[in-house]
């Protein structure tokens, strides 16, 4: 049974940031993509950024130059650091992992972890 779990979500002013972790346990033989998501409310959930396993990122274009994702894998972590928040980045933020057990990938998703960013 695999479990990830953010954290590092909160309420800061825009021009602030915010770094949001996202740890994955259990049986795991190697985790292919790690992501952050965002959902507004009534949206419909969309892709911030995502690192491979060769450290490759991308990310989308109202966030570059401002989040960083990057990755742990001894620790099974991925880390979005967020600065100069905007309130338009208000959300609730996902991590996904694709993790590879026997050669047949998995997806799981964390729990969220909330964002407000005020004016």
């Amino acid at each position: 049974q695999v479990q990830v779990v953010e954290s590092g979500g909160g309420s800061v002013q825009g021009g602030g940031s915010l770094r949001l972790s996202c740890t994955a346990s259990g049986d795991i033989f190697n985790i292919n993509v790690m992501e952050w998501y965002y959902q507004e409310p009534g949206k419909l959930r969309d892709l911030v950024a995502t690192i491979d396993s060769s450290g490759r990122t991308v990310y989308r274009d109202s966030v570059k130059g401002r989040f960083t994702i990057s990755r742990d894998n001894a620790k099974k972590t991925v880390y979005l650091q967020m600065n100069n928040l905007k309130p338009e980045d208000t959300a609730v933020y996902y991590c996904r992992m694709v993790v590879d057990n026997g050669g047949v990938d998995y997806d799981y998703w964390g729990q969220g972890t909330k964002v407000t960013v005020s004016s």
